[in-house]
């Protein structure tokens, strides 16, 4: 894997990234270290973390990854200097009253406040990209579908959000920043606001993109393309719908439901949970078969070939999981193969937006 340039940033990532979310819940320390280990000897360099993880959020597991990450640097010494590491301050309470006491608002003392603590957990002095982890302003998100102007509500806006992520690049703090779950609207006004008033201009956007959920083509990849900013995709696998463990047992039975989506009542009524999701992705999962790869090699090829992808974050539970996925780094997927997941598509369009 050879690096890539994140947006217009001087930080070279590899494109596959390490995404850490499930340390401290389904992952403890010890395995976590041996994933993180495994990782950086297979040449990933590209590591994502948050404030809020691990997942699913809970106030005894807030901060929990950091915590993790920052003794795996502290028990290796030079290690830190090899990684690119990411985290986000997490936006608006959505019902974690643990965090900031559950404020509706994100001010930019709060950006300030909550990348210090980071900085602590991660045993680090500097983040290199920093990302507002979901918008401040209302946004239709995490499976809403429609935008409501009656939902719309004051808030802090977009240049004091800026001014906060300013305070922590010029304090050395934080290399380069971005944005995720953006919209493309979201995604221009911050470019516009930043190039307008000096202040620092996003580098990334992390949003989920996959086989059944490539709301991104409908109009961020054109804001991405033109304004230089990087798409970092989360969920290649559909939180496991696109690995095939769903298909013959479903979603509705807790006793036999594998994997992620056993731990996530929520789900069931969000994207992932959708019957309509679960039928695109056994459709998915039958072509992979069908061409002689596992669903996991061709969800995952899809997302690391894509033009638009800078970097694909995979999130994994042991380390056979995270061969497996960096080895689906060889897959190639020819013309005619894309062609018929674009049929499908076409038939069942984006059931996990």
């Amino acid at each position: 894997m050879q690096p890539v340039r994140l947006g217009r940033s001087d930080l070279q990532v590899t494109p596959i990234c390490l995404g850490t979310m499930t340390f401290g819940e389904q992952v403890d320390e010890p395995l976590a270290h041996a994933i993180l280990d495994r990782a950086l000897e297979r040449g990933v360099n590209f590591l994502d973390t948050a404030e809020m993880y691990a997942v699913p959020s809970r106030r005894e597991t807030y901060g929990a990854t950091e915590t993790i990450l920052g003794r795996w640097f502290a028990g290796r010494p030079g290690v830190r200097q090899k990684v690119v590491l990411a985290s986000k301050v997490a936006g608006p309470s959505r019902g974690m009253d643990w965090i900031r006491g559950g404020s509706p608002d994100l001010r930019a003392e709060d950006i300030v406040t909550a990348c210090e603590d980071s900085l602590r957990r991660l045993q680090t002095d500097v983040i290199d990209l920093y990302q507002i982890h979901w918008p401040v302003r209302y946004v239709p998100m995490f499976g809403a579908l429609y935008f409501e102007p009656r939902k719309v509500r004051p808030c802090s806006g977009i240049d004091e959000q800026l001014e906060g992520l300013q305070r922590l690049v010029q304090a050395g703090k934080v290399r380069a920043v971005g944005l995720s779950n953006e919209t493309p609207y979201g995604l221009c006004e911050f470019v516009r606001v930043a190039e307008a008033a000096g202040l620092p201009r996003v580098v990334s956007v992390q949003n989920p993109y996959c086989l059944i959920n490539r709301s991104v083509d409908n109009g961020l990849d054109e804001a991405l393309h033109h304004l230089g900013v990087a798409l970092l995709a989360y969920s290649p696998l559909g939180f496991g719908l696109l690995t095939g463990k769903y298909d013959a047992v479903g979603l509705n039975d807790a006793q036999v439901r594998p994997g992620r989506m056993a731990l996530y009542d929520s789900m069931k009524a969000q994207r992932w949970g959708r019957p309509e999701a679960l039928e695109a992705a056994r459709a998915y999962n039958a072509l992979a078969r069908e061409q002689g790869l596992t669903p996991t090699q061709l969800a995952l090829a899809f997302c690391y070939r894509r033009w638009n992808v800078a970097s694909t974050i995979i999130g994994v539970t042991s380390i056979a999981q995270l061969d497996e996925n960096l080895d689906a780094w060889s897959t190639e997927l020819p013309p005619e193969l894309l062609q018929r997941i674009d049929a499908i598509r076409w038939q069942h369009r984006d059931p996990a937006q």
